[in-house]
């Protein structure tokens, strides 16, 4: 698969292309079930908002490939503010915010600590060893970092690690604030402001990373949202919630009906409206 013949998709819809492979993930043998996890490495003259715009995050800190995900993104030149964006963003107000280049952020040990500390707590111990954040600090994954400060007194909010790719791009990737019950508002108030931010920036758009679980509905509190579905960018909320609290038990969601009804078409239909071409 990695020689000159390796599958290529091209995209009608975003204008570029991405060299795959296919990563063998566990089988259901007594379901016809053989899966299999795409994995995209960019073409010489692409660069990686031609992945994100693809549906592809980026697979390892060093951006040397990307992976298809179920993703969440805000279309920022439509994005309109909801009652709860203004409130949240009224919250915000207290806030001062400042994009700073990875090269000049002051990465200071008690900022350190205190960011495994919310990650032991938020995502539980293990997941962000400081081996990982060095690995995030360091590498190309981390352009720049949207950091939070008191207006009143100059003391941290919180911080979010991005990369930005202007205009295209902004992936609002992990976020880190003090976790106690006077401020847990704060990380959904930060997200808001990001939104706020980077449209008043002129992005094209704000990836929120992916949404696999319940509690990563949250992130759909923007309108308009859309999520990659594993074929196109859908901003139809009814289909990602039955992706999230549905499991299509021994058959592909391809086969599910209840799947196919929010596709109006059959997979024959869908794959002639496919914005993927494969090239040899």
């Amino acid at each position: 698969m990695a020689s000159s013949i390796a599958p290529r998709i091209s995209g009608r819809e975003w204008g570029g292309s991405v060299k795959l492979l296919f990563s063998e993930a566990a089988p259901d043998y007594g379901h016809y079930l053989y899966p299999y996890v795409v994995w995209g490495f960019l073409e010489p003259g692409e660069t990686p908002a031609n992945a994100f715009e693809a549906g592809f995050l980026p697979g390892s800190p060093a951006m040397d490939r990307f992976y298809l995900v179920r993703q969440l993104r805000v279309p920022l030149r439509e994005w309109e503010s909801t009652s709860e964006n203004r409130r949240l963003l009224r919250k915000a107000d207290a806030f001062d915010c400042e994009l700073i280049p990875r090269a000049q952020f002051q990465d200071t040990p008690e900022r350190r600590a205190a960011w495994l500390a919310y990650a032991a707590e938020k995502f539980g111990p293990g997941v962000m060893p400081p081996e990982r954040l060095d690995r995030l600090m360091n590498g190309p994954i981390i352009s720049h970092l949207l950091h939070f400060t008191d207006r009143k007194t100059g003391a941290d909010v919180g911080t979010a690690l991005m990369f930005l790719q202007s205009p295209r791009v902004a992936w609002y990737y992990y976020a880190f604030y003090r976790l106690t019950p006077e401020t847990r508002y704060v990380g959904m108030a930060m997200m808001t402001r990001a939104v706020e931010f980077f449209t008043h920036e002129g992005f094209h758009h704000l990836h929120l990373g992916t949404c696999y679980s319940e509690r990563a509905l949250y992130k759909t509190q923007f309108e308009p949202m859309e999520f990659f579905n594993g074929m196109r960018w859908s901003r139809n909320l009814d289909e990602l919630k039955h992706l999230v609290r549905t499991t299509p038990e021994g058959r592909h969601r391809l086969e599910e009906p209840e799947f196919l009804a929010f596709q109006s078409g059959t997979p024959a239909s869908i794959a002639e409206a496919s914005p993927f071409r494969s090239a040899r």
